[in-house]
């Protein structure tokens, strides 16, 4: 009779946190404590996000970021709340956001790790009350911890990633992320003031009738895009774009489906960055069973020589990634010139 009165509320991320500190021998708590920091202002940038109307913070800001990109208010204000929280918590000696020209040293010389983050995808989506979020990789530095930060400690490979995550602001809040050991997904209880978790060993199906792509663009995509978005509609996919990366990957993962976000004509190199969305995308993707590519390489094996390195991302379920591959190999046979 006292189990129906009080139902368990279920499995807390820092519980969570804590049960999986073995899986990483090199760690004394460090990383735990990073990613707690990191969920801590998820918390306030997602309370910043809902009163967002009511206290004037929608729009544009007035100034481009180093993407050239109009930033909106609440990229500004999900970048300090994150870099802070980072900053404040002391297990990071360097930040990479993209909303900064530059490496944020913290002045924590001892620590241990590296975050790249977008602290908030798709903002300019907050005034049509549309679904955001943040996407976060977490590396290990490599340089001697008694000295400040080098440039090669902050550009990494995707396979040197030892967590990337990502959370979502939408009908719900979820923060969803990994260890290199599954993708296991927490939703939000605002009133709790806690993430409990709701997703756990998240796997995407193999295949899957989504297809997410912008084909505003598709006269200047490669043929071998061409033909396969031609496949999906001979197939009678289903064309699901929203424009925000986090809320379109987050449904695929979950129901299984595809997202590509090609080169053009007017962005041979791709728009995406690698650093900051790419490569912790392709980390939890393959974590789940899926797979990451810009066309002709494993996305966590591309090389990166600059901070803001962009890349064509193609991502999700397995079977449907590689006939994306299958179709641009056939055209560059045919056409060599084409990628």
């Amino acid at each position: 009779m006292n189990d129906k009165l009080a139902l368990p509320v279920g499995t807390t991320l820092d519980r969570f946190i804590m049960r999986k500190q073995e899986e990483f021998p090199y760690a004394s708590g460090e990383l735990s404590q990073l990613l707690r920091d990191i969920a801590l202002a998820a918390k306030i940038v997602n309370r910043e996000i809902n009163r967002a109307g009511l206290i004037g913070v929608t729009g544009a800001f007035g100034n481009q970021n180093v993407q050239g990109e109009e930033q909106q208010k609440l990229d500004v204000i999900a970048n300090i709340r994150f870099i802070r929280a980072l900053r404040n918590g002391g297990e990071v000696c360097a930040i990479l956001s993209e909303e900064e020209d530059d490496i944020i040293l913290t002045g924590n010389n001892k620590g241990k790790y590296i975050v790249a983050i977008d602290p908030l995808d798709g903002s300019s989506n907050i005034d049509v009350n549309v679904s955001i979020g943040t996407i976060f990789s977490i590396y290990r530095r490599i340089s001697d911890s008694a000295l400040t930060s080098t440039p090669a400690d902050c550009l990494q490979k995707g396979t040197c990633q030892v967590a990337a995550g990502y959370i979502v602001y939408g009908s719900s809040t979820m923060l969803v992320y990994t260890t290199g050991h599954g993708v296991n997904g927490f939703t939000y209880d605002s009133t709790l003031g806690e993430f409990f978790m709701s997703n756990p060993n998240i796997t995407t199906p193999k295949t899957g009738t989504i297809y997410s792509c912008n084909e505003g663009g598709l006269n200047s995509f490669p043929e071998g895009i061409k033909n396969y978005l031609q496949y999906c509609k001979d197939e009678v996919y289903s064309a699901r774009y929203i424009g925000s990366l986090v809320a379109d990957f987050h449904r695929n993962l979950l129901k299984g489906g595809i997202y590509l976000y090609p080169q053009t004509s007017k962005a041979p190199k791709g728009k995406l960055r690698l650093m900051y969305e790419c490569n912790a995308l392709a980390f939890i993707i393959e974590q789940a069973g899926g797979r990451a590519t810009d066309g002709t390489r494993r996305i966590m094996e591309i090389e990166p020589t600059e901070l803001h390195q962009r890349c064509p991302l193609i991502i999700g379920s397995a079977e449907m990634v590689a006939k994306v591959e299958e179709m641009l190999e056939k055209e560059v046979a045919v056409h060599p010139d084409t990628l």
